[in-house]
């Protein structure tokens, strides 16, 4: 194909490098450069910077190159010299999470994509070299297309199936060619009968008269016509042709160019302004015909995790109680009244150190967490499946919301107050060299995470050092300081594992970041529960989701909140 071709869809796939089920992410190469794969057009070859990728966001991952079975969205492309490779975050449905354990066992182990082919060119070999392409999907398939084995079978046979394509073209030439005399001949009668028609009747006669002394003389291949004066002869000029897709256009503009004259009309008549007319109907005007279509895409901002409970630690509620006690030894150094026993150097023969250890309990109290909706029963009975299925996934998340913005409030009000600080990149730097440290001495472990605002997320990837070079949002940043990127709400600073949190105070304002060390602060909560109850009076049914939490910063030392100066 050159580069006037029109544009053919080509897909592909490559291995998957690794998959997190924690975070429900694959990645993987998506597109080699230099190398050969087989495709669905055969084999082709990708060139260094073929691959454009207009908005990476927007690319879906779908299962098996079905466009109606979406199951994740890219996170992130990264081009190198060699290949593009992309990241990939799975849907929270049952559908996504069975393709998630496929892709991690290893039965799901072919990264494919699909791609628009603008310009590309064959080699002596039969080889496509693609040297310009937009990519538009990305697939997981059971097979990956780099087996040398398969790509070896395809090139053997392209000679025999080269073969079969010409003895098909030509069977199909000959049978166009045969309707074309068909019709000739067709035409010729209805000259025939129109010039009967004119030597015996008059000009001036009715049309009902002609009808009368002309039907025995009609051949029965226009028995049904109306009758046609001599004065305006039923004769058309137009070529018809049977150029009805793309693909055939495609077809026959190739062969027009090699000469054959069959093809060279067909093109002619599907290219002539004068075969289009406008049309006498619309839709508007047949609206009996027109009906309202929805599809199962679903649109919502609602997408929403719990990044503050993902950065503590983590339990499970007990069966029973709204009120669980946890066993506690936090000296004054933790910001604790408990005392622990100490060892000190003993001389010979001497007493050793005695210190009786003191302990607390830190109460914790159990929260409940339930929202529902009234469904009618006309809703519940007439509405489409869809809907019962996104209902569950908008209770789940405003659940997830709910509890986020709890936890969130617990570290608030429960964490350390940090040393006062710049709202700035260079502020940030002071708040994490002083506040992890600190964290560390306060409460005998180490900080390991920090939560942001999406304030704070904006300042990490405009941050830029002196020579105007980005500092958290490079590929290969030089000074390594960590990296922050517009498509993942997760990353790193200055060591820390990053976690940005649109709950969180917005503004680079106080409470708008916190350092955690996560054994300091756990979030317990019970398994979420569904449950629907009648309601007789109005035959409505209410459907509820519920769940039991409960929040606790447990050394006050380990959080610590961001002080504005």
């Amino acid at each position: 194909m050159d580069q006037d071709s029109p544009t053919m869809h080509l897909i592909f796939s490559a291995p998957i490098q690794a998959a997190d089920t924690g975070r429900r992410i694959i990645s993987g190469v998506v597109v080699p450069f230099g190398k050969i794969g087989h495709t669905n057009v055969g084999a082709v070859i990708f060139e260094r910077g073929s691959i454009a990728i207009h908005d990476g966001t927007k690319i879906k991952l779908l299962a098996q190159h079905e466009p109606t079975n979406p199951i994740g969205r890219a996170q992130s492309f990264q081009t190198t010299d060699d290949a593009i490779y992309g990241q990939f975050k799975l849907s929270a449905s049952q559908k996504g999470n069975d393709y998630l354990i496929m892709a991690a066992e290893g039965l799901i182990d072919g990264l494919s994509v699909g791609v628009d082919v603008i310009a590309s060119k064959p080699d002596h070999d039969g080889v496509i070299h693609v040297t310009a392409a937009v990519l538009k999907e990305v697939s997981l398939v059971e097979t990956p297309a780099f087996d040398n084995a398969k790509v070896l079978s395809v090139a053997a046979q392209m000679g025999d199936m080269e073969e079969a394509a010409e003895e098909v073209i030509e069977n199909k030439e000959a049978e166009l060619i045969d309707q074309i005399s068909n019709a000739v001949d067709q035409l010729k009668t209805l000259q025939d009968v129109e010039e009967a028609l004119d030597e015996t009747q008059p000009e001036t006669e009715s049309e009902a008269s002609v009808d009368e002394t002309t039907t025995a003389a009609k051949p029965e291949a226009i028995e049904d016509r109306p009758v046609i004066k001599a004065s305006q002869p039923y004769i058309t000029t137009t070529v018809r042709h049977g150029i009805t897709s793309k693909g055939k256009y495609a077809e026959h503009k190739v062969k027009a160019a090699l000469g054959n004259e069959e093809s060279k009309l067909w093109v002619a008549a599907a290219e002539d302004p004068s075969n289009i007319t406008a049309a006498a109907d619309a839709m508007s005007t047949n609206p009996a015909f027109n009906p309202t279509q929805y599809l199962s895409q679903f649109v919502s901002n609602t997408n929403f995790g719990r990044p503050t409970i993902d950065a503590v630690g983590r339990g499970v509620l007990p069966a029973s109680g709204l009120t669980i006690n946890i066993p506690s030894l936090v000296t004054s150094a933790g910001g604790g009244s408990d005392t622990a026993p100490t060892v000190a150097l003993t001389a010979e023969s001497a007493a050793p150190s005695d210190t009786g250890m003191t302990s607390t309990y830190e109460s914790v109290t159990v929260k409940k967490y339930a929202g529902q909706q009234t469904i009618s029963l006309e809703l519940m009975e007439r509405s489409d499946p869809i809907f019962f299925d996104q209902l569950a996934i908008q209770l789940e998340r405003a659940y997830l919301l709910a509890t986020d913005a709890a936890m969130i409030a617990v570290l608030t009000a429960q964490g350390t107050q940090a040393a006062t600080t710049a709202g700035s990149a260079a502020g940030l730097i002071s708040y994490i060299s002083t506040e992890a440290p600190a964290a560390y001495a306060g409460s005998s472990y180490f900080a390991s995470n920090i939560v942001t605002n999406t304030s704070w997320w904006s300042t990490l990837i405009g941050a830029v050092d002196t020579t105007g070079r980005p500092i958290y949002n490079a590929i290969n940043p030089y000074n390594t300081a960590g990296q922050s990127a517009p498509t993942s709400i997760k990353g790193n600073v200055l060591g820390l594992d990053l976690y940005v949190d649109k709950n969180v105070t917005s503004g680079l304002v106080d409470e708008s970041a916190f350092i955690i060390a996560p054994e300091t602060a756990t979030w317990w909560e019970s398994p979420t529960a569904y449950f629907s109850v009648n309601v007789v009076s109005s035959m409505s049914v209410n459907m509820a989701i519920y769940g039991y939490g409960a929040g606790k910063v447990l050394i006050p030392a380990g959080v610590r909140r961001f002080n504005l100066t």
